[in-house]
């Protein structure tokens, strides 16, 4: 089996939704491995001095127990156009280190600057992200996300964003979209006009 990961927003020596990650990693091991013991990632993860500073991305890649910490310095990637992308059979439950698939529909974006991946007709994520959109009044995520992120959790159990079903036909609704990540929610994520979704 592949490995598996929690990518964790670390600013300035601060871990971010921890709480979130905490959930998702416990119900990784329970589903894939029948682990009913919880490692609590706070006290796991050490961050080194060279690391308290700027913006990283802590990852925690694990199994049936935690392999390895690592950080990695980040920087924000502009994202300005999507391309609509078809993959009924893509199956992503589980964060995985093994992103292959997902590799293979990125290529697909032709001059665009990331994905808007489409299953059985309905709105998915991004290459990296999960996906949210705004009719001019709020902010809305698909109820069909090919895997339901730490930020998006936290942003829902917030109220500050809705789950509705939303079609590729329904975009035409929308105003805006907007990826949402560990490293990026409502007030730092690319928002992209509905206009530059380019169709299949």
């Amino acid at each position: 089996m592949y490995q598996l990961v929690e990518t964790i927003k670390c600013k300035n020596g601060e871990l971010f939704n921890l709480r979130y990650h905490q959930a998702r990693f416990n119900l990784t091991r329970r589903a894939l491995f029948h682990r009913k013991d919880e490692i609590n990632l706070e006290n796991v993860i050490q961050i080194p001095d060279e690391f308290r500073k700027g913006l990283f991305r802590c990852r925690v890649i694990f199994g049936e127990k935690i392999e390895k910490v690592e950080f990695h310095p980040h920087q924000y990637r502009s994202v300005k156009s999507l391309k609509l992308i078809e993959a009924n059979d893509l199956d992503y439950r589980f964060k995985y280190t093994n992103r292959e698939k997902l590799n293979t529909l990125f290529e697909q974006r032709e001059s665009c600057d990331d994905i808007l991946i489409v299953k059985n007709g309905f709105i998915t994520d991004s290459y990296i992200s999960n996906v949210v959109f705004f009719d001019g009044r709020k902010w809305w995520t698909p109820d069909t996300p090919l895997l339901p992120g730490t930020q998006r959790a936290r942003l829902i159990h917030e109220k500050k964003i809705s789950v509705c079903p939303i079609s590729s036909v329904d975009l035409a609704k929308y105003q805006k979209a907007g990826l949402i990540n560990a490293m990026q929610d409502l007030d730092n994520m690319p928002k992209i006009s509905i206009s530059d979704i380019v169709n299949f």
